[in-house]
């Protein structure tokens, strides 16, 4: 999936140039990043494009403002087929629940170093149900609530 990819690759590009892995960047970080996505952007368009995608207005970009800023042309549709991938990725049994501990072996793997604690704290903050774990269910629910 194309769409997947590119999100997978703006990803990549922002944990590269996360240099102390707190999720977020700053100006000169920001310019770095387009630059290796192959875009060439003057200091006044990064600069302008950071002021956009600034949501809170702290001087930086976090992964989820930079992902909002660079998927805003996606259709509604496609965006929901990119989450639901990256939940398939999130469930490695493919049983279409997603538990604390999966989402901790993938955090690992990823290099986010989050607690198993911290792992399943989120889990059971996104469940819905209240069956202890995020299925695919809760996850579309999720979605939606933010689209």
């Amino acid at each position: 999936m194309e769409t997947l990819n590119q999100v997978l690759s703006l990803m990549e590009a922002f944990k590269a140039f996360d240099g102390d892995n707190d999720g977020c960047i700053n100006e000169a970080e920001l310019g770095g990043i387009m630059g290796s996505l192959g875009y060439k952007a003057s200091d006044q368009e990064v600069r302008a494009m950071m002021q956009q995608g600034d949501k809170n207005k702290d001087g930086l970009l976090c992964i989820n403002e930079f992902l909002e800023m660079n998927t805003k042309g996606l259709e509604t549709g496609i965006l929901a087929n990119v989450l639901s991938a990256a939940f398939e990725a999130l469930d490695e049994d493919g049983n279409e629940i997603l538990t604390g501990e999966e989402l901790h072996e993938v955090m690992e793997n990823l290099g986010i170093g989050l607690s198993l604690e911290k792992c399943e704290n989120i889990v059971t903050s996104l469940d819905v149900d209240g069956d202890g774990a995020v299925s695919l269910d809760d996850f579309r629910l999720i979605v939606d609530s933010l689209l």
